[in-house]
Order: C-alpha cells, then sequence, then structure tokens
C-alpha cells in the first residue's frame, strides 16, 4: 500500500539523498541485514567526499533543515556529513524505516544479482522470492515515514538519507505509480540529492 495516496497536499518540502560510495560498493557485495549494515560497511573516502561535493553544490537546504536517515551506518555517516555541512540545529533522527531493502538470500553477495530481483520485481510486487523483501513492503514502511512526519510538522524541509532500492520505491509512490515500476525512473547515484514532488490525485494508481 502507498500511504501518500491517503494525501492531497503535502506540509513539508522532502528531499531525498542515497548515501555516498560505501564499502561494500567497492566490495561490490549486497549488505542489507542491520546485523551487517548498522555496523560496518561504512563510507569508503570517495563516498565522503560525494556527500561533501553533493551537499556544497545544492542551495535548497540549510541550517533549518531536518534530517532523518536509515540507521545503516552508510547512510547515517553520510548524514553527519550533511548535517556538518548545513550547520543544522536539529540533530539527525535515525529512522529503521529507511533501512536497506531487505534481500534475503542474497546478503554478502555480489551485486549483480540486483537484476534478477528486479525482474521479478516487474512481475510480481509482492513477490518474496528467495527471502527478497517486496517491494510493496518496502512501498510501505517507507511511505509511513513521510506521512508520520507529515502529522508532526509543516513548513519544514526533510533530507531524507537512504538507499538505492528504498528512494528508488519512495520517488514511484511520489509518482503515484505502482511499486511495481519503480525501475522505470531515474535511479539515484551515490550522494545525489533530489527534491521529491507528489504526483496529483489521480494521475497514477499504485498498488494496495
Amino acid at each position: 500500500m502507498n500511504h501518500l495516496l491517503e494525501i492531497d497536499r503535502l506540509a513539508n518540502r522532502y528531499f531525498i539523498m542515497r548515501h555516498g560510495h560505501s564499502l561494500a560498493n567497492a566490495q561490490g557485495i549486497i549488505v542489507s541485514h542491520p546485523e551487517n549494515g548498522c555496523s560496518g560497511y561504512g563510507l569508503s573516502d570517495l563516498g565522503r567526499a560525494q556527500v561533501q561535493q553533493s551537499l556544497q553544490r545544492q542551495s535548497e537546504l540549510d541550517a533549518a533543515a531536518l534530517i532523518v536517515s536509515s540507521d545503516f551506518q552508510r547512510a547515517h555517516e553520510s548524514a553527519g556529513i550533511a548535517h556538518s555541512i548545513l550547520g543544522c540545529a536539529k540533530p539527525v533522527a535515525l529512522e529503521a524505516r529507511l533501512r536497506e531493502r531487505d534481500f534475503g538470500e542474497f546478503e554478502l553477495l555480489s551485486d549483480s544479482s540486483y537484476t534478477e530481483i528486479w525482474r521479478a520485481d516487474a512481475i510480481d510486487p509482492d513477490s518474496r522470492w528467495r527471502g527478497v523483501e517486496s517491494v510493496n513492503q518496502v512501498m510501505r514502511r517507507v511511505t509511513s515515514v513521510i506521512v508520520e512526519l507529515e502529522n508532526q510538522f509543516a513548513g519544514l524541509s526533510v533530507l531524507l538519507v537512504s538507499h538505492g532500492d528504498a528512494l528508488q520505491i519512495l520517488q514511484t509512490a511520489f509518482a503515484r505509480q505502482a511499486a511495481a515500476s519503480h525501475r522505470e525512473l531515474d535511479h539515484l547515484h551515490t550522494a545525489e540529492i533530489r527534491q521529491l514532488v507528489l504526483a496529483p490525485v489521480g494521475s497514477a494508481a499504485a498498488d494496495t
């Protein structure tokens, strides 16, 4: 279910940033389980530089922004750099619902497996093939974060720091498209920052 289908207009502005290049990226492996990702596989030197460059290039965020981040090390390290550069008054809020998609049996295996997983997504958005978290499950958890922030705040600029698939699916939700179509949208590069715009009501139908 896309919880954003319940919202006509947003009270806050939302920006997303994929974490910078990580040690998992450098090794070409999938790290999606909390026991591995929360305390290991943080940013590479390249990743730190990427995040710094992205924050220095953007002009929409400032010290008043709220940063909400996945609690995986590569994400909250990225969020920490953003917090420092922006000089944010509010502390970084860690949010487990923004974690990496759980890739099940593919944990610590080659990231070349993503292509097979995405192919299964397009066929069945509820697929749990080889223990992979379904795209509909991911959509439910990431959009629930937005609904909660909408209920708590108004007039804020919020930077969400998360992971490739989680943010890809969140973008799909903002477009009011079905979760199974998440690879059809432009994907985020590491450390890329992008503003999310909620599509008009009735512009598309998402899976429930």
